[in-house]
């Protein structure tokens, strides 16, 4: 019986995003970035934010009942010294045994506050957060504000949607997509060479790259 559990719970996370094509994950993300903006009191501090050396903003679809599955997808930008990069394709999943009920669908922007955390995320493999760089929840709303002094080199926030009773991010291992950054940019391009602004931003990135600001 856990065995079709398992089963069942895999394969219906695999459903989620097989319509989602690149340029719904960007769009996505950009409405993630504007939400995140207008939560002032509960929200990712503004100077954390300009401050920020880049950022992973990623969808992750958890469900379970005795066994328990994660699945998303998303993008991670960088700072250049023409601006934001474009955007590098992400996913995560995973499977696990624990006291998780229900089902969720999470947003996640994870700050990256040093060069060392983009060069995690350029290196164009796999990424484990609290391995590869230290990572702690961020400091949130204005009372935040005066504190800009980065104490680890990546910040998790969240937003949730549903129920689910469960564990965050910490730990995870985040991919590069190759494959979506292929097809996204229209040819074989690497995490390095977008994230250091070697590559121009399709047209489609605008609306992220306007959501992110300055």
């Amino acid at each position: 019986m856990k065995k079709l559990f398992f089963i069942l719970t895999i394969f219906s996370l695999s459903l989620i995003g097989a319509n989602a094509t690149e340029q719904d994950t960007v769009n996505r993300s950009a409405n993630t970035i504007r939400e995140f903006r207008h939560m002032p009191e509960k929200g990712i501090p503004s100077r954390i934010l300009r401050n920020a050396r880049g950022l992973a903003i990623i969808s992750v679809v958890k469900a379970g009942f005795f066994f328990s599955g994660k699945a998303g997808e998303g993008v991670v930008v960088a700072r250049t010294g023409h601006g934001w990069s474009g955007p590098s394709f992400i996913g995560t999943g995973g499977a696990g045994f624990g006291p998780q009920i229900g089902a969720q669908v999470t947003d996640f922007v994870i700050v990256l506050n040093s060069e060392r955390a983009v060069r995690a995320f350029s290196k164009g493999g796999n990424v484990t957060l609290g391995a590869d760089a230290s990572v702690a929840a961020g400091p949130v709303g204005r009372a935040a504000e005066a504190d800009v002094t980065a104490r680890a080199a990546i910040y998790t926030y969240s937003k949730s949607k549903g129920l689910f009773i469960g564990a965050s991010l910490e730990g995870a291992v985040i991919g590069t997509r190759t494959g979506a950054n292929e097809h996204y940019y229209g040819r074989p391009v690497t995490a390095y060479d977008i994230l250091h602004g070697r590559v121009a931003a399709p047209a489609g990135a605008a609306s992220l790259r306007a959501a992110l600001g300055r």
